[in-house]
């Protein structure tokens, strides 16, 4: 397969073009991107995607959303777009110019837009990741987060986004060709990684690289993820840490700045493709391959082997073979890992999962050799130290009046009494008055506000500290948001005040319920906007007919029941 040692089309032009090339962009209209569409961009321009030229046009996408090929029948899995809001698709015609910039205002790139459209984006969730189930990661973006009309267009490189972490781990795919050619690699094996390695995925990467009789090249994605999954800065140092026990002849590593979607099936022939333009010739499928987990009803977005089926399908068109791994366990008896699949009935077989080895860094319990390494464990016991002894945030939630405020201070004040960790309370009214004091109380406002309350409760959970939030926080994607940006750091424990409408609006201390009756006041929860009850909460506590002092005892129980303060 030498054709995969030749140098790729990238979509940069020369340094000197890329100067007057930016000074020309600086007049035009610029899109600020999302840290995914940076993703997206990085690899558009250095190859990664060859071959699209750009962001997908319309014609495109349809024919990639409907049969995973571009419109020329090229295959094609994943849908590549540029979402953005409606002010700025307004401004924009098919046959402008706009500046692409990273999220400090740096111009990566222009891009001619030829198409401009609204999706169909239930029909985007349903074909390419199987369901417009919200509990997917990326049918939530999709719905939540993307904007709603997308813009298509070929790409012009001015310069690609910088990374002042691990550059030398980093590489392009004419970078990484380059390398094979110069070591003699004529067969390449990719490890895709989105987790820390430990002894069972070492044996997998072994025994495929000898099945395929090829040289290892252990491939982490190094851009967005899975919400709550570990930090990439964590995950590189656990992979140089293992690199080590591998012979470093036959096996190397490079970091992905790819923007994982966890489509399964269709991720893994996107993967696969992607491996080839970086110069691979086999690629590991394993079991449930960029699976996001559980849908609504509690199952299996997609089946274990799915991912090997269509891939195997599409191989010989990806130009890249598969290497499928069945799920690897220990067996006690022998003292080895082997595929589950092969062992006999009676062996004695050891495993533990993802939610166990989070349960066991969380509780500071032991983590067996047998199935991870010393220099691993240590690295995520920095990253995870036990949860007494992180950071978190309790998130109240409530109608107006139900006593959010009242609980929240109360809480406050029991836990400075403990003293451990610093305490700071983020009041709605306190927020309204010293962050968002510009803001109306739209939804779109009301949002930003609740974002900037997660922002601020995430960096005190970072470095440590408790943050308690009391909002009314209407809606239950904004919550949802905010949740998965402080659960990368600690714990988020929601609490529904459940207090009633009614008992509220009885209450009415400020007299904003009879100025919402009266129409005096707009868009008022649960008067003439909704509020989306939390379905699953860690705590539902209701204040009529029980104390302050109550509920704040329920709400520390409930902390010390999770381990986050000692009892």
């Amino acid at each position: 397969m030498t054709e995969n040692l030749v140098p790729l089309p990238e979509l940069y032009v020369s340094f000197e073009s890329a100067q007057k090339l930016k000074a020309e962009a600086a007049d035009l209209p610029s899109w600020d991107l999302s840290p995914r569409q940076t993703c997206d961009l990085e690899l558009l321009m250095n190859g990664g995607f060859h071959p699209l030229k750009g962001f997908l046009g319309q014609a495109d996408y349809d024919s990639v959303v409907d049969r995973m090929r571009l419109a020329d029948g090229t295959l094609w899995p994943i849908p590549v777009t540029l979402d953005v809001s409606d002010a700025f698709a307004e401004t924009i015609e098919p046959g402008h110019d706009i500046a692409l910039r990273d999220q400090e205002g740096v111009i990566l790139a222009t891009m001619t837009v030829t198409d401009k459209w609204v999706p169909d984006k239930a029909r985007e969730a349903e074909m390419v990741f199987g369901a417009d189930d919200a509990a997917h990661p990326a049918v939530n973006y999709l719905h939540n987060a993307a904007g709603r009309v997308y813009l298509g267009g070929p790409v012009t490189g001015i310069q690609p986004p910088v990374h002042y972490d691990f550059k030398a781990r980093r590489d392009t795919p004419n970078e990484l060709r380059a390398r094979f050619r110069k070591l003699g690699w004529r067969r390449v094996v990719a490890f895709q990684t989105r987790n820390p390695l430990h002894r069972a995925h070492q044996e997998l990467t072994f025994r495929a690289a000898r099945e395929a009789q090829a040289n290892l090249l252990i491939h982490p994605v190094v851009g967005m993820t899975k919400p709550g999954d570990v930090d990439h800065f964590t995950r590189v140092r656990c992979y140089e840490a293992v690199l080590d026990k591998y012979p470093s002849a036959t096996t190397t590593m490079s970091l992905l700045n790819l923007a994982m979607r966890m489509a399964g099936p269709r991720e893994a022939v996107w993967h696969g493709i992607i491996r080839r333009n970086h110069g691979c010739t086999h690629f590991i499928v394993g079991r449930d391959h960029a699976g996001p987990g559980k849908n609504s009803q509690g199952e299996d977005f997609y089946g274990p082997y799915d991912a090997q089926e269509l891939f195997r399908k599409h191989q010989d068109e990806i130009g890249i073979e598969m290497v499928d791994f069945k799920h690897m366990v220990y067996v006690q008896d022998r003292a080895q890992y082997e595929a589950a699949d092969e062992i006999e009935d009676g062996a004695t077989v050891l495993n533990i999962s993802g939610t166990e080895l989070r349960r066991r860094l969380r509780e500071g319990l032991e983590i067996p050799d047998w199935f991870s390494f010393p220099e691993v464990v240590s690295e995520l016991r920095r990253r995870y130290p036990p949860r007494s002894q992180q950071g978190f945030t309790v998130f109240f939630t409530g109608f107006s009046g139900s006593g959010k405020s009242t609980i929240a201070n109360a809480l406050m004040i029991k836990l400075m009494e403990m003293g451990d960790r610093p305490v700071t309370l983020l009041d709605g009214d306190i927020v309204r008055k010293n962050l968002s004091s510009e803001l109306g109380f739209s939804k779109e406002h009301r949002d930003l506000n609740i974002r900037r309350i997660g922002y601020v409760a995430s960096e005190i959970t970072k470095n440590g500290g408790i943050a308690i939030c009391a909002p009314i926080a209407p809606y239950a994607a904004t919550r949802r948001a905010v949740r998965e940006e402080i659960e990368q750091y600690g714990a988020f424990v929601e609490v529904h005040v459940a207090t009633s409408l009614e008992e509220c609006e009885r209450r009415d201390r400020k007299g904003l319920y009879r100025l919402a009756r009266e129409g005096k006041i707009k868009e008022f929860t649960g008067i003439s906007d909704p509020y989306d009850v939390p379905e699953a909460p860690e705590l539902r506590v209701d204040t009529e007919g029980v104390d302050v002092d109550n509920c704040a005892h329920q709400v520390l129980l409930k902390l010390e029941s999770m381990g986050l303060i000692a009892g």
